[in-house]
């Protein structure tokens, strides 16, 4: 195994917790089933990756009223309360990420699927994304995770060499899309269990 030396860090799910249920848990009056079908037929993920990809929020919103007029009130309040779906930070990983901070070994950049209109928010809010090298936002290269050129962007944009170089997401999908690319990936789940699994790369937490 090549030694590591850049590590790259997704942001929601990693260090960030983003959820809609925080909004339409409450709106659909704690009826789990309803906003369930609702994620899954009206403002699917599928849906809102295509504004993490740089498509306007007010142009998604008003494709899909004129497509669901009957759901306009909650179609409307998934960008319009966008703000009240950002949890907190997920501690434990912020920890490893000061953690290695400290340790100056390793070049630390972020890379995320997230739409440049509401990143911003994100970047008023959480003080740690100021740590990073630079972050790659989707939204603002117009492509996303899981395509090559995202990849590619974040590698030229700070001369990472694929084989050491470690990357760290929620998501298996975009994962093997990284290793695809000779990048070492981590899937996250906790981060306890992060922290073994950057051991098991002889990462120096």
């Amino acid at each position: 195994m090549s030694q590591i030396n850049t590590i790259i860090f997704d942001l929601g799910g990693v260090l960030i917790d983003w959820n809609p249920e925080y909004v339409f848990l409450d709106a659909f009056n704690g009826d789990r089933e309803k906003m369930q079908w609702f994620f899954d037929n009206i403002c699917t993920s599928e849906w809102n990756e295509n504004q993490d990809a740089g498509y306007p929020l007010a142009q998604a919103t008003k494709d899909l009223v004129e497509k669901f007029p009957e759901y306009e009130y909650y179609i409307k309040m998934f960008y319009g309360r966008w703000e009240n779906m950002l949890g907190g930070s997920i501690d434990g990983t912020v920890k490893v990420l000061e953690t290695l901070i400290k340790t100056e070994k390793y070049k630390l950049v972020a890379l995320t699927n997230w739409s440049h209109e509401t990143f911003p928010i994100a970047q008023k809010r959480f003080e740690f994304l100021r740590w990073f090298e630079g972050i790659v936002v989707s939204g603002d290269e117009k492509t996303r995770k899981p395509f090559k050129s995202i990849y590619d962007i974040t590698l030229n944009r700070f001369n990472i060499t694929p084989e050491k170089s470690l990357f760290i997401d929620d998501n298996l999908r975009n994962i093997e899309a990284a290793n695809a690319l000779g990048i070492n990936g981590i899937h996250f789940e906790t981060p306890e269990k992060l922290i073994q699994q950057l051991k098991e790369y002889n990462i120096q937490l």
